[in-house]
């Protein structure tokens, strides 16, 4: 399992919060999943597009709350509505089994008639940012892209049923497990794939880091 450096409490107090809930989601498979929702901070009459976001490590409540008040509350004040899952089983969301959860949870959420249909935008920190490679590799046609800040590939893996797809790459230079040394090979795997990737190292950030929302605004207001 790979650990996860969590931002320092602080930080938390030094972004706007958008107010977050949990909910228990019973899915299609039967199988009860937790969630913390947060909705977009300006009311509309149109349904918000969704976003799934998955925290790092185990993915467990505590991680899964904190990601959706620090990280979760900026995607929020964009319009997204964001969803962010607790592990069932402490693996993230790793896996098909757990894959398949959080297509599960998506078609859930989409009955909400505040919540549009159509393309999802997956995001996750760490093992977070891997799951979120992972599910997008199963039905690339159901996601508008991928945010993973960060992640690793590799091309041991299949990447190609992400020929063409957006992802959003961004790992920490001064990241404390040593990410930033596999970010050529990372680049590399999903390159070769044809991955539409927008990828860069920040300088001097940590494994976990603030979000450069000038950048990521960007890159989201194209793939939208």
């Amino acid at each position: 399992m790979i650990k996860t450096i969590i931002l320092p409490s602080l930080l938390l107090f030094l972004l706007p919060i958008v107010a977050n809930a949990q909910e228990r989601i019973t899915l299609a498979d039967g199988s009860v999943l937790g969630v913390f929702t947060v909705r977009p901070a300006e009311t509309s009459d149109e349904p918000a597009p969704l976003l799934i976001l998955m925290g790092g490590g185990p993915g467990n409540a505590s991680i899964s709350r904190d990601t959706s008040m620090w990280l979760g509350s900026g995607f929020a004040e964009r319009g997204w509505m964001v969803a962010v899952p607790v592990s069932p089983d402490n693996r993230a969301f790793r896996g098909d089994e757990n894959n398949g959860k959080v297509e599960q949870l998506i078609n859930e959420l989409q009955k909400r008639d505040y919540i549009a249909d159509g393309k999802v935008l997956l995001a996750g920190i760490s093992n977070g940012g891997m799951s979120a490679l992972e599910i997008a590799r199963r039905h690339p046609e159901n996601y508008l892209g991928v945010a993973a800040v960060p992640a690793l590939a590799t091309s041991v893996v299949d990447n190609r049923p992400l020929q063409g797809f957006p992802v959003y790459l961004r790992i920490g230079g001064a990241d404390q497990l040593g990410w930033a040394d596999q970010f050529d090979e990372t680049v590399a795997a999903l390159t070769e794939a044809g991955v539409d990737l927008d990828a860069a190292i920040l300088d001097s950030a940590p494994h976990m880091f603030r979000m450069n929302w000038e950048s990521l605004d960007a890159w989201l207001a194209k793939i939208r």
